[in-house]
């Protein structure tokens, strides 16, 4: 009778595979939940919560509850930071899906406009703010935990599958919202359907958990934990590190996210808004053209962290930003001719320009910081550009378009957004391969 030893390398590769797993299909359902209410904002509750105002204004009014989402992040990323360079990574996750989980479902429960009066918007931004604050702790602590889990030479390929939960989530979104755009006609969409999304969140909380409870912590975080509390060191507020030890790194974080950030928001929100509104396109074809940009974004998001693995987060960061400033002004053009090829390719490139900054951008954030303060100083130097960049990035373009009346403000806007974040790269040191011990 003969024997086989396990091999060693199998036995790691199974429970690393698992971690990638559970952050990818966590971050997908948090992404779902935050997108979903964006393409609500761009196409239902200027309608249900704001019917009072003309189209142009209920869109801006809607947004700016949108935009109130991002506000919370930074909150969202201090505390789930402070706890999750303290506790640990895995308990907060949890935390943050449930939140996250529970706020959307209860806005598929809301009472509308109609029904209960200014109550109606008001509970909406409510659950806006938990939307924002659970997103603004769940981003730092699944990238890291892949990041941490995983081997140097390859940090940037993992790292980037919890971020291709962004374009999953808002492909699953976009998906439910294409299919009911197109199953119900607009007045039953506008009375029940949008509804549907929302409510669906609660079965997909649960299979998030499922499988998020089944992951431990990094060693990498345990190493550390340790040693501090060995010594005597343990930082009381990792913040406060951040700010004492890391601020350069922090504001290099915001610099890299003002691009990455405004440009996607303008190519999967405002798109909805500009094409509906100005290039009279119904809501299914264009809900349609990000859904298939959204899939080819899932698949290049992976590509781009692999190729900075190989070249470096700094020269793939750059020339993602230098392409969705270019490429801002062939977008609204596109978009114009009302072609469905022609907003699909404007959807497509300028979400791969995207993934060029966001694929990175896991890995980039996590080899900025030490383990001690790395999911706080991740995590707000993250969030804190949310509020500048993504938060009001369709409430500005909308504004551009209502002040002007032309898609060109609009593009030179995302432009300097792009050549902001292309400084931020050239003031930032290259960070491939470095230990996170």
């Amino acid at each position: 009778m003969s024997t086989t030893t396990p091999d060693p390398a199998a036995a790691k590769r199974t429970p690393f595979m698992r971690v990638v797993t559970a952050s990818l299909i966590g971050t997908t359902i948090e992404w779902y939940d935050f997108f979903l209410y964006g393409s609500a904002a761009a196409l239902v509750f200027n309608h249900v919560f704001f019917p009072e105002s003309d189209p142009l204004v209920g869109t801006m009014l809607a947004f700016t509850t949108y935009a109130v989402g991002f506000i919370a992040r930074p909150l969202g990323g201090l505390v789930f930071g402070h706890f999750g360079d303290r506790i640990g990574r895995k308990q907060l996750l949890v935390l943050s899906l449930l939140l996250m989980g529970g706020a959307t479902f209860a806005i598929g429960l809301l009472p509308t406009y109609a029904a209960v009066g200014v109550a109606a918007p008001l509970l909406l931004t409510l659950l806006r703010v938990v939307q924002g604050f659970a997103l603004g702790g769940e981003w730092g602590g699944a990238v890291l935990l892949v990041a941490e889990h995983g081997r140097p030479e390859h940090r940037g390929f993992w790292a980037s599958w919890p971020q291709a939960g962004a374009p999953g989530g808002n492909l699953l979104a976009t998906a439910v919202l294409a299919i009911l755009a197109v199953a119900l006609p607009d007045e039953a969409f506008l009375d029940w359907g949008w509804r549907i999304p929302f409510l669906l969140s609660g079965v997909l909380v649960l299979i998030g958990l499922w499988v998020r409870l089944a992951v431990t912590e990094s060693r990498v975080f345990q190493e550390a934990r340790a040693r501090a509390e060995g010594s005597g060191e343990r930082e009381r507020a990792p913040i406060v590190g951040v700010l004492r030890h890391h601020w350069r790194e922090a504001l290099v974080a915001m610099g890299v996210r003002m691009a990455e950030n405004v440009s996607y928001y303008v190519v999967t929100a405002f798109i909805l808004v500009y094409a509906t509104q100005q290039a009279d396109m119904p809501n299914g074809l264009v809900l349609n053209a990000v859904l298939i940009a959204s899939a080819v974004h899932l698949v290049t998001i992976p590509l781009w962290g692999a190729l900075s693995d190989r070249v470096g987060r700094r020269p793939v960061t750059a020339v993602g930003a230098a392409g969705v400033g270019l490429w801002a002004f062939a977008f609204f053009p596109l978009i114009d001719t009302g072609a469905f090829w022609a907003v699909t390719l404007a959807a497509t490139v300028g979400l791969v320009m995207h993934g060029a900054m966001y694929g990175p951008q896991a890995a980039f954030f996590s080899e900025l910081f030490s383990t001690r303060t790395r999911y706080s100083g991740a995590s707000v130097g993250y969030q804190l550009a949310s509020i500048a960049a993504g938060g009001v990035a369709p409430l500005i373009a909308t504004a551009l378009l209502a002040a002007f009346g032309s898609s060109l403000p609009i593009s030179l806007y995302v432009a300097a957004m792009g050549a902001l974040t292309l400084t931020a790269v050239w003031a930032s040191r290259e960070t491939r391969g470095r230990s996170l011990d």
